[in-house]
């Protein structure tokens, strides 16, 4: 039996509050400038475009930089949904002798392993009914603070 803690902070949300915020018509560009127009013409609601199934997604803090390379530094807020079913190249959050593990999951069929991305930490292989791992949910948003810290 695989134990690991989860401290759930508040009641899981059944419906929730439609919250819209702006969103600039205009896609912003990271190679080459283009000349865009100055204004806001729509509006998102994050709730919707961060998670799709609210009934099965969690939060989680990053603590480490094994996956640095991917992009997730130490602090960033993980989006996971449990309802989405893994593939290889997915960003999964395992539960590995009794401890939360981010990971990448790779390989196919009877290889399947979890890898760090920072080239120093061993895999871990993935073989048969293995007791003490589990897959707990796929990586769908990282969000990632881009203020210096102070």
């Amino acid at each position: 039996m695989i134990s690991a803690d989860l401290v759930l902070l508040g009641p899981p949300l059944e419906e929730l509050e439609e919250l819209l915020l702006p969103l600039a018509t205009e896609t912003v560009s990271a190679g080459f400038p283009s000349p865009a127009a100055d204004y806001v013409d729509g509006s998102i609601d994050l709730n919707v475009a961060l998670m799709p199934h609210p009934s099965s997604t969690f939060f989680m803090r990053v603590d480490g930089e094994a996956m640095r390379a991917e992009g997730i530094h130490h602090g960033d807020l993980l989006v996971i949904d449990r309802s989405v079913v893994p593939v290889a190249g997915s960003t999964v959050v395992a539960v590995h002798q009794g401890e939360f593990l981010l990971r990448r999951l790779e390989g196919g069929t009877s290889r399947w392993r979890l890898e760090a991305a920072d080239g120093h930490t061993a895999p871990i292989a993935l073989q048969g009914e293995d007791p003490d791992l589990l897959i707990w949910g796929v990586v769908i948003h990282a969000v990632h603070h881009l203020l210096p810290h102070r």
